[in-house]
């Protein structure tokens, strides 16, 4: 008699990894959080009288091909991270407080022990972000993927009240632009870095590199910076006119994204340090500069913009959050409607 598990599926298997990452899971539950893990669909009590005129932002994403280095490293435990941070900070741009995420794991075949680590992960990003992780989604499908690897989504649901919602429309000529520091490559340009550091340099990911201050797997495995909470009490402190999550694109992609008609801005290159990970690509590449900033967060990982006057209040507030803060640069006027970032220096 012909089994599913003869066909490269096992059942029993999938049931073991939901009694696994239970106690991961439950660990992210808020108050709000209504069903347990294996229902088909997560409740969650969406309290709207709490808010004026509650506006629900949502996101999805994944983590690309940085993937490929955690298999190359066999380390799974900080691409669930990624994965929250990837979609919770899309949300939070809109001053959005992250509610609950779902996540999506496909495999060839299920390991228990990887599985288990992303989850972890994510639960470790959702805590991060204070969200519930109130569901997901475990495929094994033979023979789709590699042996030993799999794919990630994520999917997270926020909310803001309206009249507090971050939509860059009040943007004018002369406001600051302050840039929170990234952890590093984040998850976005892993194609030219692998392209650069493992074809052409003929690196590794054990490849112990001094600049780097230690293995290169280990850099360009380091996790996302989760930047949801810190959104919602810089927003507190004083008025955020935009926000943008400088992810694939760069700053000369991204920052744009939030510009009203006929503005722009002039980033002054040396007002933060640009981390070591992106001189060695650039190095080792001949990558030229404007293609860096158009790929890579570049040690930038979200931007905001602010009345000059609120300046100060913002990077120290972002100080206590335990971010680095740094004035970039200014808005300024142009005669066209298409945003463009300048940079002098």
């Amino acid at each position: 008699m012909t089994t599913y598990r003869d066909a490269g599926v096992d059942i029993d298997a999938g049931d073991e990894f939901v009694e696994r990452i239970k106690p991961h899971v439950r660990a992210t539950f808020r108050p709000e959080v209504m069903t347990d893990l294996g229902g088909f669909g997560g409740l969650f009590r969406f309290q709207a009288n709490r808010y004026q005129d509650p506006v629900l932002v949502s996101g999805t994403d994944g983590v690309g091909t940085k993937l490929k280095i955690a298999f190359l490293m066999d380390k799974h435990d900080t691409v669930g991270i990624d994965l929250v941070a990837m979609c919770v900070n899309d949300i939070a741009v809109s001053g959005a407080e992250p509610l609950f995420f779902l996540d999506y794991f496909a495999t060839g075949k299920l390991s228990l022990k990887t599985a288990e680590a992303v989850v972890r992960g994510i639960s470790d990003g959702c805590r991060q972000a204070g969200c519930a992780l109130i569901g997901g989604e475990t495929a094994e499908m033979p023979s789709f993927y590699a042996e030993g690897e799999y794919d990630l989504a994520g999917f997270a649901v926020g909310v803001v009240d309206r009249p507090k919602m971050i939509d860059g429309r009040q943007i004018v000529p002369g406001d600051a632009v302050i840039g929170l520091a990234s952890t590093g490559v984040h998850s976005n340009g892993f194609s030219l870095v692998r392209k650069v550091l493992f074809e052409k340099s003929r690196l590794s990911v054990e490849s112990v590199m001094p600049e780097l201050g230690g293995a290169l797997g280990e850099t360009l495995l380091t996790p996302t910076r989760i930047y949801a909470k810190q959104v919602l009490s810089l927003a507190e402190a004083c008025p955020i006119k935009g926000i943008a999550h400088i992810t694939g694109g760069g700053i000369t992609e991204n920052l744009p994204r939030v510009f009203p008609a006929r503005c722009g801005a002039r980033i002054r290159r040396g007002s933060w340090p640009v981390l070591p990970i992106f001189q060695t690509i650039q190095e080792r590449g001949g990558v030229e500069l404007s293609e860096m900033y158009r790929v890579f967060n570049m040690g930038i990982g979200l931007i905001l913009v602010v009345a000059p006057e609120h300046v100060d209040r913002v990077m120290a507030k972002a100080g206590e959050a335990g971010d680095r803060a740094y004035h970039l640069g200014e808005m300024v006027t142009q005669t066209t409607d298409e945003g463009v970032v300048e940079y002098v220096g």
